[in-house]
């Protein structure tokens, strides 16, 4: 009986220094620039700043990849890892059944699109069908007010002192410089009604030049609306996506934004390559490193980012560890640790 009492004291007694020696189990997922893996190694900014609160706490520690970001704070909710680390949002539903540490990174949602290497067409615009009906009709009125002139100037005048069929033209064409430059100082009419008809027709020219003017500018600017997207409000009707079950996601469950859903980062960025989506609205440092480093120019980010948000390092409910790393994260900001590893991702200092 002595010796099991004494078995029992043994474990109990090395317990704790067997658990204190184990590696911390920590969680992720391919996240660029947060945590990607590149031949073998763990990179990214997420990946550098908890080696460095690693080494703060002195913990030693090994990475756990994931494929999905559910996945990973699975694993965490359930305890299969002591913590998670990438771009994840401290949200009130994750905190209901996770622990966060401090905000690590302050980001927010934005929407990539497709770079339109057209933009709005003023050729495109110019041939619209109705514009170009309008513009016929004008023509065909200028040559029958040409005519009619000529009708009425032919014997007081040389310029229109020629046979109807040779006077087609040269009646159009002044027709056609009366509206554009006011008429002709030595071709002004010198019939009554000749006079009278040109003032009109002067009058008249200066309405349909600001119709024509307008309605050109009115589409051009309609098109150029139409064919961007500036906000959220222009993702209605569009093919949109986003990783399923982010934050991106529950903004637009709440906007009533239809919208695809992918498993992951890689599936929804090839979506967005095969020309399958319109926009995607995801973390806005995410998709700005992927339109710096990996879209050869084909996709832009548009408009300001939206819904604000932090992200955290996620724990077990209960976990000692979150006190712990809050410390040591206070720790490298008064040491400018943190700043450190932010500007050599980011380039710029941390807001």
């Amino acid at each position: 009986m002595s010796r099991i009492i004494l078995a029992l004291v043994t474990i109990i007694a090395l317990w704790p220094v067997k658990s204190m020696s184990q590696d911390l189990v920590v969680g992720t997922v391919t996240r660029p620039p947060f945590s990607m893996s590149l031949a073998g190694a763990d990179l990214g900014f997420s990946i550098d700043l908890w080696d460095a609160l690693a080494k703060t706490m002195n913990h030693s520690y090994r990475i756990e990849r994931f494929d999905s970001f559910a996945g990973m704070l699975g694993a965490v909710e359930n305890g299969q890892v002591d913590l998670a680390i990438a771009n994840i949002s401290i949200t009130a539903a994750r905190e209901e059944v996770l622990d966060f540490s401090q905000p690590i990174f302050s980001a927010g949602l934005q929407i990539m699109t497709p770079v339109d290497n057209d933009g709005p067409s003023i050729f495109a615009t110019l041939i619209n069908k109705e514009l170009v009906l309008s513009v016929l009709l004008a023509f065909a009125a200028l040559l029958g007010v040409g005519m009619l002139m000529w009708w009425l100037e032919r014997r007081h005048q040389d310029y229109f002192d020629r046979p109807a069929k040779q006077a087609i033209f040269p009646a159009f064409w002044w027709a056609l410089n009366l509206v554009v430059n006011g008429g002709f100082e030595e071709r002004v009419p010198r019939t009554i009604l000749g006079r009278l008809m040109g003032v009109a027709l002067v009058i008249i020219s200066l309405f349909f030049v600001s119709v024509f003017v307008a309605y050109v500018t009115s589409v051009m600017t309609i098109e150029a609306i139409t064919s961007n997207v500036n906000s959220v409000n222009d993702l209605y009707g569009r093919r949109v996506g986003t990783v399923a079950g982010s934050t991106a996601a529950g903004f637009m469950d709440n906007r009533d934004l239809d919208y695809r859903e992918f498993a992951g980062l890689d599936q929804m960025i090839t979506s967005f390559e095969n020309g399958n989506l319109d926009a995607v609205v995801f973390d806005a440092p995410i998709l700005a490193y992927y339109v710096k480093t990996r879209a050869d120019g084909q996709a832009q980010m548009n408009g300001p980012i939206f819904l604000r948000e932090n992200y955290g390092i996620a724990s077990p409910t209960g976990s000692p560890l979150t006190e712990e790393i809050n410390r040591a994260l206070l720790g490298l900001r008064e040491n400018g640790k943190y700043q450190e590893i932010y500007e050599s991702w980011f380039g710029l200092e941390p807001q």
